[in-house]
């Protein structure tokens, strides 16, 4: 798993006014939750553009006036009309303690469904995986050559080693479907 490293400043404000002035130098307002307690701090808006804008998962190095913290992102606030961010949770991680996130699923190959007239459809962009931080793969990385079509991959089809699939085993995440013009195309014959 990629590691990004975010600096910040520890704030001892917390409540609407502090938040606003937070805001209003062009900084993010975040807490740090999991650990021995709450860290309130602020980052400056525009270091966070390379962590939040990427469909990569990142473990996030937190230096906090000196002092390191590992952790994940787990909830995004963002202004409803200028989708400026307005608040940002992360939550601690530790080597021994297992965690939960999401992971990008990317296909490889070519689907014999698609050689035969079908679409192919990744479904499940993402995937929730349990395991400890280092263990977390960058992207789950699906074969789909043997494919055909009407037939899916599901979540209780895949299976990686040290890593448990949260999503429920009957998820769907990539098909080949019958296109509207193969389907026209068996019923004239």
């Amino acid at each position: 798993m990629q590691v990004f490293e975010l600096k910040g400043e520890v704030r001892s404000d917390v409540g609407k006014k502090a938040t606003k002035a937070v805001r209003n130098e062009e900084k993010v307002p975040c807490v740090l939750y999991g650990g021995e307690s709450n860290v309130h701090f602020a980052v400056k808006e525009r270091d966070l553009k390379k962590l939040l804008y990427t469909p990569n998962v990142y473990l996030v190095n937190l230096v906090l006036d000196g002092k390191s913290y590992d952790a994940v992102m787990r909830d995004i606030q963002f202004h409803p009309v200028s989708d400026k961010v307005l608040h940002i949770d992360f939550y601690q991680t530790f080597e021994d303690k297992p965690v939960v996130i999401e992971v990008p699923v990317k296909t490889t190959g070519h689907a014999a469904g698609v050689q035969a007239g079908g679409k192919l459809a990744l479904i499940t962009r993402k995937l929730k995986v349990k395991a400890l931080p280092k263990a977390v793969p960058d992207e789950i990385t699906l074969d789909v050559t043997s494919l055909g079509v009407g037939k899916a991959i599901k979540v209780q089809d895949i299976h990686i080693e040290g890593i448990d699939i949260v999503n429920a085993k009957s998820v769907v995440v990539a098909q080949v479907k019958l296109t509207r013009a193969a389907r026209a195309a068996q019923s004239a014959q």
